[in-house]
């Protein structure tokens, strides 16, 4: 047991840690409960949301040096610049509070390590920064770490249909619904380079370390903006401008409960991008996972309803291309006249160097992050997320301490970013299904290109979640999301335009199959369902082989059941077959120009698929498969190449061959560049790209880099039944046990208990936090 005596609470509180790294916060008034969120997350992911906060502020120039300025400017282009009592408004009428206790709870731990009290994270002490203060804005402000969509794709989408058509873009991702041709006649005519989103890229990338980047002097600072696939930021030559959830009401469960599943998916990193908590005071009784540097819960319950989110894929983003005057490059048309852009001189600080001065443009639609001086173009980002209430998941705020399912719809109607499907479940038994975020109301256009920035293509307002489609208590007995197109049939698409770039990777179908099976009606039941790793896209493909078993591998795969486990011959030698064969000759045959199919890499499973079935007759003839013949032979041909290498890397015996010696678990740390030692992993690992247990991977090592961030299964109202996993583990700090304690656990599918009752928490506490008021001691609380 430790004791900590912090200035900014105001009654006793503590902090007990259970056997598998959660810790259960109790304290005497809401306030102070936030106050120790904020502290316990400096006490576990001190380095982690320290860094977060620096990037989102760009503010990390001044701890590690001029390699970091250029990052810092694309970031502060991004931050929230509005009304700040409108932006806490949107969060419910105590959001600011909560707000002002985290972050004050948050600094009461920070000076806790400053004086010596709490250990220093190895990190800093690595990189010789120290951690610094927040302010209650810091913890809204910050937007370019939210899910964001889609002005990447739509330049891509540009650049794809200028070396080819709008049907070949569809290997990258396929449109739902589809289209007419005539959308692409608002596409903005000018060819803007690859390079065009350089600054909103850096912007959006997680913070990087290396040696060259650490020692890049201040002349260089420009050069260090590039971003390679991994989201590394890298240098240049030259400088430039998932997830499942489902509810099952209690008629479909054993129990006569209702079960919640969330397992929203994100890039894997350690430490945890989630971090689970569980927060009592008085008049709140809330556990769930959500982000360290910010308040409360994303999904979990409160004691009376159970909630949970999964990514709704809206658009929310437009970039819009400007003419600049041919005499002012700050000058845009707007109408029938030049306009100029506003100006902000930011000043930066630089680690041994003097403060820096650069300048940040706006046009009335947004941050300007590419200019042609020469071309007189210049690029702005519309988006959602400089707005006030879009700050990532602050909606929460009020949607976790609801209570019904109309006060939890209400509560949704503010909900800005990032959009988001988010289910409801209570021990009254309703359930309920609200798709929420601030959507544009687009007029004449989809937002799927860059289109003139003239005044030509506004936006009117926005949707919220009270004009946005939802399902109360239906008579299907359960509500569930994977990212598909779950806009209903009668939705006008031309009148309010949502999104068309949904996830038809088969992973919605398949929770909806088994759940209405009833095979998902116990908490068992319902975790075996989130680690499913069979895959409906595997067996459709499969199914296409010609008849001929005398072939090893074609018997091997027809005699597959789908399932990707880690112990499955079969599953290796499909991976390998779809994601180094397959996939990279179809894409050679319909784009044998280089620069063309670097845009369609990998190429997207469900139209491969679709397109070997016959769906897509265009790319079929450009592939040279439009007759079945020359299909089964393309077929056959790259599965043999398959079978080779996979018996020249794993033997000649398919029974010693297993998936997980090939897939691995890996969680990297953003210092492993600088110092080994940080990242876990590696661990065999079952799933794929397109199983319900998501565990995407790149065909370049096979390592998976996205798939559940937490995963849990709640029992509505037999609460301490419930179950959850966070891998690596839930601490940030190297050191600590519990570290990588889960990650093992998390890569076999299993969980722990989600413990919630008083005598349930204290049989499992393992460590415990006493905090005391400043000026007070153990004696005076007595």
């Amino acid at each position: 047991m430790a004791t900590f005596t912090l200035s900014g609470l105001k009654h006793p509180a503590s902090i007990s840690v259970d056997t598998w790294g959660m810790a259960h916060i109790r304290a005497e008034t809401t306030q102070d409960a936030f106050f120790v969120q904020g502290f316990n997350a400096a006490r576990d992911r001190l380095w982690q949301i320290d860094l977060w906060r620096k990037r989102g502020l760009g503010l990390l120039a001044a701890d590690f040096g001029p390699g970091y300025l250029m990052q810092d400017r694309a970031a502060r282009l991004f931050l929230y610049r509005g009304a700040m009592d409108v932006e806490w408004a949107a969060y419910g009428e105590d959001a600011q509070e909560i707000c002002t206790a985290f972050a004050a709870g948050i600094n009461a731990g920070i000076d806790q390590v400053l004086a010596g009290n709490m250990p220093l994270p190895p990190e800093f002490s690595e990189l010789g920064n120290s951690p610094s203060h927040w302010h209650p804005e810091d913890v809204v402000r910050i937007r370019t770490h939210c899910l964001s969509r889609n002005a990447a794709s739509e330049l891509v989408r540009t650049k794809v249909q200028n070396l080819s058509d709008p049907e070949v873009d569809l290997l990258r991702w396929p449109l739902t619904p589809a289209v007419p041709d005539s959308e692409w006649d608002v596409t903005s005519p000018v060819d803007l380079p690859e390079s065009a989103l350089a600054v909103y890229e850096l912007a959006t990338a997680p913070v990087t370390f290396s040696p060259e980047r650490l020692a890049a002097t201040l002349d260089e600072a420009p050069l260090w903006t590039g971003i390679d696939a991994a989201k590394t930021v890298r240098r240049v030559e030259e400088a430039m401008e998932g997830s499942n959830n489902w509810v099952i009401a209690p008629a479909l469960t054993k129990s006569g409960r209702a079960i919640m599943a969330s397992d929203p998916h994100r890039a894997h990193a350690a430490p945890s991008l989630r971090y689970m908590v569980h927060l009592t005071a008085p008049d709140l009784d809330l556990i769930g996972a959500g982000e360290p540097s910010s308040p409360g819960v994303m999904a979990g319950h409160n004691g009376h309803a159970a909630f949970s989110l999964t990514i709704f894929c809206a658009d929310q983003e437009d970039l819009m291309v400007h003419e600049t005057a041919p005499d002012d490059a700050a000058a845009y048309r707007h109408g029938d006249a030049f306009v100029p852009m506003m100006q902000i001189d930011e000043t930066f600080a630089v680690k041994g160097e003097s403060d820096q001065t650069l300048p940040l443009l706006f046009t009335q639609y947004g941050p300007v992050i590419y200019r042609d001086k020469a071309s007189n173009i210049a690029l702005s980002v519309r988006t959602v997320f400089t707005d006030a209430g879009s700050a990532p998941y602050m909606g929460t705020l009020k949607t976790m301490r609801t209570n019904s399912v109309s006060t939890f719809r209400k509560a949704a109607e503010t909900w800005g970013a990032p959009s988001v499907n988010l289910n409801y479940a209570d021990v009254n038994g309703d359930i309920c299904w609200q798709s929420a975020a601030y959507v544009p109301r687009r007029t004449g256009w989809r937002g799927l290109t860059p289109v003139n920035g003239d005044g030509h293509f506004e936006w009117d307002g926005y949707l919220t979640a009270a004009d946005l489609p939802y399902l109360e208590n239906p008579a299907q007995g359960f509500v569930h999301s994977a990212n598909e197109m779950n806009l209903p049939d009668t939705w006008d698409h031309d009148k309010s335009p949502v999104g068309y770039e949904w996830f038809v990777d088969g992973r919605a179908d398949r929770v909806a199959q088994v759940i209405a099976a009833g095979d998902a009606g116990d908490i068992a039941a319902s975790c075996a369902l989130q680690t499913d790793s069979f895959s409906a896209l595997a067996l459709r493909l499969i199914a296409l082989l010609p008849d001929d078993g005398s072939t090893p591998a074609v018997s091997l795969l027809r005699n597959w059941d789908g399932y990707a486990e880690t112990g499955s011959s079969a599953a290796l030698l499909f991976e390998l077959w779809l994601s180094s064969h397959l996939r990279p000759a179809l894409l050679n045959k319909i784009a044998p120009d280089p620069e063309l199919r670097k845009y369609l890499v990998p190429g997207n499973i469900t139209t491969v698929v679709r397109l070997l079935e016959g769906e897509h007759a265009g790319l079929s003839a450009r592939a040279g498969l439009a007759e079945d013949a020359a299909r089964d032979m393309f077929l056959i041909q790259t599965l043999t190449q398959a079978w080779d290498a996979t018996r020249a890397q794993y033997g000649d015996a398919p029974d010693n061959w297993r998936w997980g010696d090939l897939h691995k678990g890996w969680f990297d740390h953003a210092m492993t560049p600088v110092k080994a030692g940080f990242d876990v992993g590696p661990l065999d690992k079952g799933g794929s790209n397109s199983s319900v247990m998501l565990a995407y991977y790149d065909a370049s090592d096979y390592r998976v880099r996205i798939g559940a961030s937490v995963r849990m299964v709640v029992d509505v109202g037999a609460w301490d039944n419930s179950v959850w996993i966070n891998a690596p583990g839930q601490s940030g700090i190297p050191t600590d046990p519990h570290y990588q304690d889960l990650a093992a656990l998390w890569a076999e599918g299993q969980y722990v208990p989600m413990l919630y009752s008083t005598e349930a928490v204290d049989a499992a506490t393992q460590q415990t936090f006493d905090l005391l008021p400043a000026g007070t001691t153990k004696e005076t609380t007595k």
